[in-house]
């Protein structure tokens, strides 16, 4: 026992500001304190004797703040890309509970926090209390989103899948690029339909990519599936297709994250005829993350113009 109840690193706004759920498998129900890039990090440190009046040697205790990349298969190697730290007290005893203040002013947040099945990019504050055998270490993870601001170009998506002579198909979709609560709006175009389709559908495809070169591995996932159709069409029928994509667990589209991985998303459009043949034709659409109405004016700005310069 270390002699310590602790309720280390408070936040100073732990009370209002808002709290998201971390997508994490094991506990999908715990929910960290959000963070926007270019905000400041202050609170206090909360260090609570088990008894007062028992002095706790230390050899110094710190805070830092840490932005780290940990990819499964690769364990026991974390990759760093930012660390702050500050030091609350410099070595000696604690003889009664005390409040050490902390603050990291205008911290660089550059990337989206993600847990995916391969990478988890994690924020956390961390206290370590140093001692001679075994430091008392306390961490507090926090999420932080990236905002982006509205695409300035974001034309439509056409394409076309064709079997010569037997099948000839165009679908469009209003835009090539989405935010996070978007609607997709489609339509499918029958040219030529010579063979006996029984079904159609279309899903969202999330691929996660790791690692580089001959060591890269890259993970699949089925979002949604959306049945568009049941039953054969004719020549010269358009289906209309509306996609609500605030109902699924998205992501915005990261791409090559501190060299260290990737997530893109794409449109699966898939048909399946009477013989049980499938057909595919695969789209990628850029996923972005739109600045909530009740963010303040001045942290909407910080994070649009990160964003902008990435």
């Amino acid at each position: 026992s270390s002699g310590i109840n602790a309720e280390y690193g408070v936040l100073e706004d732990e009370e209002t500001r808002e709290k998201v759920p971390v997508l994490a498998d094991e506990e999908p129900k715990e929910t960290q304190h959000l963070f926007y890039d270019g905000e400041s990090v202050t609170g206090k440190v909360n260090i609570k004797l088990k008894q007062e009046g028992k002095k706790l040697e230390h050899q110094g205790i710190r805070i830092e703040f840490l932005g780290l990349i940990e990819i499964y298969y690769d364990r026991g190697n974390h990759y760093e890309f930012v660390k702050l730290d500050k030091d609350l007290a410099r070595p000696g005893d604690l003889s009664e509970s005390c409040s050490f203040p902390f603050e990291f002013l205008k911290v660089v947040k550059q990337y989206e926090s993600y847990s995916g099945r391969n990478v988890r990019l994690r924020y956390f504050l961390k206290v370590t209390i140093c001692r001679r055998l075994v430091d008392i270490i306390h961490e507090k993870g926090l999420v932080v989103h990236q905002l982006s601001s509205y695409p300035e170009t974001n034309s439509p998506l056409k394409m076309e899948v064709g079997i010569e002579d037997c099948l000839h198909i165009e679908f469009e979709y209003n835009r090539s690029k989405y935010h996070l609560n978007d609607v997709i709006v489609g339509k499918i175009y029958f040219i030529l339909v010579r063979i006996k389709i029984k079904h159609m559908e279309l899903s969202i495809i999330k691929r996660e990519t790791t690692g580089s070169g001959p060591n890269t591995y890259n993970e699949n996932e089925q979002i949604s599936r959306f049945e568009i159709m049941d039953g054969a069409p004719v020549r010269g029928e358009s289906i209309p297709i509306r996609l609500f994509l605030s109902a699924y667990d998205l992501t915005p589209t990261m791409k090559d994250v501190n060299k260290k991985f990737s997530v893109r998303y794409y449109l699966n459009l898939v048909l399946v005829d009477e013989e049980d043949r499938r057909y595919f034709k695969q789209q990628e659409i850029t996923l972005w993350r739109k600045s909530p109405t009740s963010l303040k004016p001045e942290n909407r700005g910080v994070a649009a113009l990160e964003n902008m310069r990435t």
